[in-house]
Order: C-alpha cells, then structure tokens, then sequence
C-alpha cells in the first residue's frame, strides 16, 4: 500500500513540470493572438487608407487597360543609392506610366510648386485636424526620373510619364500630373504619343522591373 501510495506522489511530482509546460505553451499561443490583432486593430489610419486607396485604384485601373497593357504593382528601384517604391506602373505601347496613389480624407491646400501641402479634416465632433504632407506632383516628378535613369541602365531609353491619382477627386490644383477619375487615367495612359514601345520592349522592361523586386 505504502509503495503503491508513494509511486502515486512520485507520478504526480513528474507530471507537475509537464503541465507547467503546456500552460506556459497554451499562454504563449493566446498571447500571439491577441498581439496579432492588436496590430490589425491598431493600424494607423493613414496606412489604412493608403492600403484602400491602392485597392480601390487597382481596380479603376483594371478596368481601363487594353489588350497589350501590363500593370506591375509596388515596384521597388533604385538609381545612384536613392530609391523609390512606385504604387503603379503601366507599360503599352504608348510608352511607361507611373500612377502614384493618394487616398486624402478632408481638404487639401497647396499649390504646384510647394514643396509641401496641408490636410485637413474635421471630425464628427467638430475638430479639425491638419497634416503636413509631401507634395505629389514633386513626389511622382521624382519616381519619373529614377525610373528613366533606371531603365537607361539596361539599354533603354524610353519617355516616363507619372501622376498622382486622387482617389476622391479632392486635388488642390489641376494640372497634367493630376488624375481624378478612370477616364483620366485611361486618356494619360492611352494617348501619349513620344513613345512606341514594340511587344518584345514591353517584354524586356517588364522583365527589368519585376527582376528589380526581388
């Protein structure tokens, strides 16, 4: 009786540690969980706007290409140690687009040439918030001539065109650089005439943006 009595208390002694341990594992596996969607519930509003703008001129964009057009999304290049992520590049026959999205809530104030434009937006209660933000007509003037100069290393020197396009139409200043709808993006990518790109050059220059991804 008293061996059968003290195996019982030796079984439990080395149990205890297993236990522990799949209480810890347990508490560890909640933990991630929470933290995960914390950081989902948490995102900052700016990038999730960012993130709908782009979904949102994804699709306007995929409605307005043609037979022949490629679409290449968040594209990374570099030239000279400066680097530039582009939201989208259109490559046809027309020649090389870059269309930078802007998803701005509010109002926005500035002009062509400042280097910076104001955005502000009021909330529910009445109180009105404003930010500072890059201006995208110099931002996507800057994507244009990394591309170019990038593309210039492999061979081929081909006009970039880029714009900024206003998901919610609420640009301050309208200008050739400045998008507000689907039919502007299909008249900028459609319509230019200093390029003429043949299917093997829309081939090569694809190949050299994807391959600048990796």
């Amino acid at each position: 009786m008293r061996q059968k009595l003290a195996l019982c208390i030796m079984m439990h002694i080395v149990s205890l540690p297993l236990i522990l341990l799949i209480i810890i594992a347990i508490i560890a596996i909640i933990g991630n969980s929470i933290s995960d969607r914390s950081s989902q519930e948490y995102e900052r509003p700016e990038e999730r706007a960012g993130r709908e703008g782009e979904y949102i001129a994804i699709n306007i964009i995929r409605r307005v290409l043609r037979n022949g057009d490629v679409l290449l999304t968040n594209v990374d290049i570099s030239y000279d140690g400066r680097k530039a992520e582009l939201d989208n590049v259109i490559i046809n026959k027309y020649g090389v687009f870059i269309i930078e999205v802007k998803n701005y809530a509010g109002t926005i104030y500035g002009k062509t040439d400042d280097y910076t434009w104001i955005k502000c937006k009021t909330d529910p209660y009445g109180n009105t918030f404003t930010k500072t933000v890059r201006n995208p007509i110099k931002q996507v003037n800057r994507q244009v001539y990394l591309l170019a100069r990038h593309l210039e290393e492999y061979g081929f020197y081909v006009w970039v065109e880029g714009y900024a396009f206003f998901v919610q139409g609420n640009s301050p200043v309208w200008c050739k650089e400045v998008l507000g709808s689907s039919n502007d993006i299909d008249k900028a990518v459609h319509t230019f005439n200093k390029n003429r790109l043949s299917v093997s050059d829309i081939e090569s220059i694809k190949a050299i943006l994807l391959d600048s991804c990796r």
